[in-house]
């Protein structure tokens, strides 16, 4: 186990930190307003109004009404790596990615274009001695961010599936956000490397997120030979399912997807 720093907010805005200190919390979200504002202050004054109008149609329901968007922030810090995730479920796909691994940012971006998650993520690490410190602490934090985002998961889909194609490579993706995590990984990469990236971070990346995120998961790569193609058509399945299990289901009327009524870790 590696020494950890822990640092979790649903306020968008938060930056103070405290070294050597935990503190995980899942609270209700504020008012839409403040968190359009929080969320806009990452951004240049000049995109907060296209910011804002985006978050509210985000959060409108199909009947008008609307809703908080579900936005979920984490900052890691060890010895061996720096990272800080923000996570918008209701976004528009907007990618503000900073990794030193290129195809891991790359691959982060799928899940934004596809999954139609803002991910704000800024990551450094102790790159010098490999990859896969940066690569498993950034997926720890999107996981935490990402539950935390979630909340009590009141309303969602829970379940999502998809099989995504990219050229001769085949992926599909089934997960449910219960509460439980496991992953179940079976993906041939016929490559050692892809870039930077060792490609079996792949699966270390899946199932560190899975551990913090409270999502069980199962992975099969169907065809394919081109390990890239591989890879990408992993994470854009990955994006779809996600978000169809992020997703309202309104003929739920805000119940949570389970008989024995919570799909929270703790």
């Amino acid at each position: 186990m590696h020494s950890l720093f822990f640092r979790t907010s649903t306020n968008v805005g938060a930056s103070s930190r405290s070294r050597r200190s935990t503190r995980l919390t899942s609270t209700n979200r504020p008012s839409l307003s403040t968190n359009t504002l929080n969320a806009c202050s990452l951004l240049a004054p000049s995109r907060c109004t296209a910011a804002t109008t985006s978050l509210v149609a985000a959060a409108t329901t199909s009947s008008g009404a609307i809703r908080n968007p579900r936005i979920g922030s984490f900052t890691r810090e060890t010895k061996e790596s720096k990272i800080s995730v923000t996570v918008n479920v209701d976004g528009t796909g907007r990618a503000n990615i900073r990794t030193p691994v290129g195809f891991l940012t790359h691959m982060l971006e799928q899940i934004c274009t596809h999954g139609l998650f803002d991910l704000d993520i800024s990551a450094e690490g102790d790159t010098h001695i490999d990859m896969h410190h940066t690569v498993e602490d950034l997926a720890l934090a999107l996981g935490v961010a990402l539950s935390s985002a979630l909340g009590d998961r009141k309303g969602i889909h829970r379940f999502g599936e998809f099989s995504a194609p990219l050229d001769e490579a085949l992926t599909h993706v089934v997960l449910d956000l219960s509460g439980r995590p496991h992953l179940n990984f079976d993906v041939k990469i016929p490559a050692a490397m892809i870039g930077q990236l060792d490609t079996e971070l792949v699966e270390h990346f899946f199932l560190s997120f899975c551990n913090t995120s409270g999502t069980t998961c199962h992975i099969r790569g169907l065809a394919g030979k081109n390990s890239h193609h591989i890879v990408e058509a992993t994470f854009k399945a990955f994006a779809r399912a996600m978000r169809k299990a992020c997703e309202y289901d309104e003929r739920r009327l805000g119940q949570i997807a389970s008989s024995k009524g919570v799909l929270t870790q703790s």
